[in-house]
């Protein structure tokens, strides 16, 4: 039997085949997805004061995409585990389809639970995407996997575009009924994505994988792990923060949808960006360092914004943010592939996603509440406190593993 039937028969992809045209789908997946997230971000607080029932729950439905967000990692975690990757990703399309459609429908309606609940279908597209970076780091050699993780992340580059785009020239479609035609175009990108994954063979999970590894409790009482989780909560959970209350401020202080739709261009291009030389860093200097320099970017985003409320302000502090939750975000992710074996993949990375999109989930859902109470200054000075944890879990491990060389 020649290499390729046996690969055939045995359900082995080729590496070139996997590592190179597979990655590719995946980061074009992976803008798409973003493209769906960028629009509930940028509409979802809008709608949601235009159809809540009190301004406090504006932010409700965002803060329910982060739910749906946290909810579905586990389960996508499993169906991965039992059925494969692709599996799991054609159900998130799926889900990506249905939010813009139940999303197009309660505008018109005027119903706002019902677009609640099309935020919760949003967020479990938007996990079952974010673990397309990890899947990319399946497909590759062991040295290539951070370049694989952020070049996947750059994929979302175009998120930045496509889907503040969308928002501009689909918002007044469909009169009176504002947004509604972007949710329609929403759920079409959904469907485009879903094809386009049709087309990605990740390697099927083993049998060692299925049954799972070692026990979970040791992997999670790992020092590394631990730090890893803390800066992944961190750079993502203030990076939702101040966006899903910037778009809201923004209009409070005067300022046009169109600004808004810009400034979260320039952010989601900020965020994904950096994803072309991400990876080359890490290799470089190390994912401690690089999670470091994110963690910094996302301070200075939040000083910048305490300067001022004009348009330049905010978008400064929106790129910035973008810049550190890249290099947060991504440089977390390098540290939790340090804490598993390739057997325990399927059970360790939904694990970390749940922790870091559970937590996201407070801070999405306290951050309308305190922007209409206290303001947006209120929100920016939060951020600190994180922050400071970030760094000194970071510094606490740092000097556990000297230790350990040293000894």
């Amino acid at each position: 039997m020649s290499q390729v039937n046996a690969n055939a028969a045995t359900g082995i992809v080729p590496a070139v085949r996997s590592g190179e045209a597979d990655v590719g789908r995946l980061a074009v997946a992976q803008a798409l997805a973003g493209a769906n997230s960028a629009v509930v971000y940028a509409t979802g607080a809008i709608v949601g004061s235009t159809l809540a029932p009190s301004p406090a729950l504006a932010t409700l439905p965002i803060s329910i995409f982060v739910v749906g967000m946290a909810a579905c990692t586990l389960p996508a975690g499993a169906i991965a585990r039992r059925h494969g990757r692709r599996a799991a990703f054609l159900t998130g399309t799926g889900s990506g389809v249905l939010v813009g459609l139940l999303a197009s429908l309660a505008v018109v309606l005027g119903s706002f639970w019902l677009f609640c609940l099309g935020m919760f279908f949003g967020g479990a597209y938007a996990a079952v995407a974010l673990s397309f970076r990890f899947a990319a780091a399946d497909c590759v050699p062991a040295a290539r996997r951070p370049r694989a993780l952020s070049a996947v992340m750059a994929g979302g580059v175009f998120a930045g575009v496509i889907g503040p785009q969308l928002v501009t020239y689909t918002m007044d479609l469909w009169q009176p009924y504002l947004f509604a035609a972007t949710y329609l175009a929403q759920a079409a990108i959904s469907a485009v994505s879903a094809l386009i994954l049709l087309g990605v063979r990740v390697p099927m999970p083993t049998a060692a994988e299925v049954a799972g590894g070692r026990p979970l409790g040791i992997i999670v009482r790992q020092p590394l792990f631990i730090t890893a989780v803390i800066c992944g909560v961190v750079s993502y959970t203030l990076m939702n923060f101040l966006m899903t209350a910037a778009p809201l401020a923004m209009r409070l202080c005067g300022l046009s949808q169109e600004s808004s739709n810009l400034g979260l261009q320039w952010h989601i291009i900020a965020m994904y960006g950096p994803g072309f030389f991400t990876g080359r860093l890490i290799t470089r200097f190390g994912a401690p360092r690089v999670v470091t320099a994110g963690l910094s970017l996302t301070a200075a985003s939040a000083v910048i914004g305490l300067t001022g409320v004009d348009v330049a302000h905010f978008w400064l502090t929106l790129i910035l943010l973008g810049v550190g939750w890249n290099f947060g975000f991504i440089g977390a992710s390098a540290l939790v592939l340090e804490c598993h074996r390739p057997e325990e993949r399927t059970r360790v990375q939904p694990l970390n996603d749940f922790l870091v999109f559970g937590t996201m989930a407070v801070g999405s859902f306290s951050s309308g509440g305190l922007l209409t109470a206290y303001g947006w200054d209120t929100v920016l000075w939060v951020s600190f406190v994180p922050l400071a944890v970030a760094v000194a879990a970071l510094i606490v491990t740092a000097s556990s593993r000297a230790g350990r060389v040293a000894g």
